[in-house]
């Protein structure tokens, strides 16, 4: 039996544990019903919401910001790669030291950031000072970050989520929903509507003060047993405090790093400003009708990684992602060739609901098949390689562009598609620890049986 399974009580949920069992009349043990969240998830996926309704809301004036100020197109690539690096440096940072310096310590120290970002850039500060703070990882490109925080939540939430997706689906699904009221709130007030427009409100990055305020409050009510614990210790209040390494897991955190780094590169030549670009210049679409397509893009991603978990418990982790993500990649492969606006709306929406099933599923394989003690350094290499390989997307999409303008798609969907059946063919006999080491990582209805067995 796995060392942290030592302490797991029959039909209780503790610490660690990640298995509530109860039984049929026959006696045939199964899992019981999902609980609810405890008190430090409810607070984690609330500081995911909040972030996300930050970055949001200030991502979409972002670009504008920067044309406003005057910056150059490679200006203003440099600024953007700084973001793209600064999120991968600042993963790698909190994944080496963190568990070491303390988990909830670095959490608020990273929201402290975030607001301090929000006054630097309201006040105009020079190129070389923004770079600067790009660098920190505190501001975002995306709506939905997967830079240190996420990396520290993925890692906090794995005590109580390892092995499934349940946590993880509410916790995206709340941060996506948080980010779509973000950008729609731009639209609704009218501030996106002219380059000119947007960059003249500077001022609103000052909504990052509060995100960044919420999130120290929030870090400071998280509990004891968010910290790393060493192996064979329950005590909530034990916090792990030597550098997070990887050791035996090394290989297949590398191996799973490489793979995710691949379907990033993939999803870089497809950013969703290349997609407002695409559609503008070939449908000729307005700016009202792509803030609304995107709006309902973020909205279907929302209720798509809620649904993942139900799918993840009757066909098992791997084959939830690769089952959702491969048709989803040649959905986006059609969109090439839709011949109207409508029709490539409708078939990026239909995308959508597939594509982003793989983001709880896939955080639940990568806490699933390391140690308890390894979590925070895996969650930071493998989030981190993501970023690493980002900034490539944009330059090989605008390169391919010039064959056709929509070769970009069809060249993603491959990429993608080809991740997907590499991670299919190794990941799906990887065994999931928290769920017994011999348990493979694609197989169906593995909780209960496997559960039972290791309680036994």
């Amino acid at each position: 039996m796995p060392p942290w399974l030592h302490s797991c009580d029959h039909g209780r949920r503790i610490t660690g544990c990640e298995f509530v069992l109860s039984s049929r009349p026959g006696g045939d043990p199964v899992r019981a019903g999902w609980p609810g969240l405890s008190r430090d998830a409810r607070l984690l996926v609330a500081g995911q919401g909040v972030r996300a309704a930050g970055y949001g809301f200030t991502a979409v004036l972002l670009g504008a910001l920067l044309a406003a100020r005057g910056y150059t197109p490679v200006q203003a690539g440099v600024v953007l790669t700084a973001l793209i690096a600064g999120t991968a440096l600042a993963s790698l940072a909190v994944g080496g030291y963190a568990d070491r310096l303390g988990r909830r310590r670095c959490y608020g120290v990273f929201f402290a950031g975030i607001a301090a970002a929000g006054v630097v850039v309201a006040s105009g500060a020079p190129l070389w000072v923004l770079l600067l703070v790009a660098l920190t990882g505190t501001l975002s490109t995306d709506i939905v970050d997967n830079g240190p925080a996420t990396t520290l939540e993925q890692a906090m939430l794995a005590a109580e989520d390892a092995g499934t997706a349940t946590v993880y689906g509410w916790y995206n699904m709340f941060g996506a929903a948080a980010g779509a009221l973000g950008a729609l709130a731009v639209a609704l007030l009218g501030l996106g509507r002219t380059t000119a427009a947007a960059g003249s409100h500077a001022w609103l990055f000052l909504v990052l003060v509060p995100v960044g305020l919420a999130g120290v409050l929030i870090a400071g009510r998280l509990s004891p047993a968010a910290e790393a614990s060493p192996t064979g210790t329950s005590g909530p209040g034990q916090a792990f405090r030597a550098r997070a390494r990887l050791a035996e897991s090394r290989p297949v955190v590398r191996r799973l790093a490489g793979l995710f780094a691949v379907d990033a590169a993939g999803g870089g030549l497809v950013t969703t400003g290349f997609l407002s670009y695409y559609f503008a210049e070939r449908y000729h679409a307005s700016a009202a009708q792509l803030g609304w397509l995107f709006f309902a893009v973020s909205v279907v991603q929302a209720v798509s990684v809620a649904l993942a978990p139900l799918l993840a418990r009757r066909f098992g982790l791997v084959a939830t992602m690769v089952g959702t993500h491969l048709p989803s990649n040649l959905l986006l492969a059609a969109v090439a060739f839709a011949p109207s606006f409508p029709v490539a709306a409708l078939l990026l929406l239909a995308r959508t609901t597939l594509s982003q099933m793989d983001v709880p599923t896939r955080q639940a394989l990568v806490m699933s098949v390391v140690k308890p003690e390894e979590r925070t350094a895996a969650a930071a290499v493998t989030n981190a390689a993501r970023y690493t390989v980002r900034p490539i997307g944009p330059l090989v999409a605008g390169a391919v562009q010039q064959l056709a303008l929509g070769a970009p798609l069809v060249v993603a969907g491959a990429v993608k598609g080809c991740y997907d059946l590499a991670l299919w063919g190794w990941a799906r006999h990887l065994p999931l620890r928290s769920r017994g080491r011999h348990k493979p990582a694609g197989a169906a209805g593995a909780p209960a049986r496997s559960a039972a067995r290791e309680q036994s």
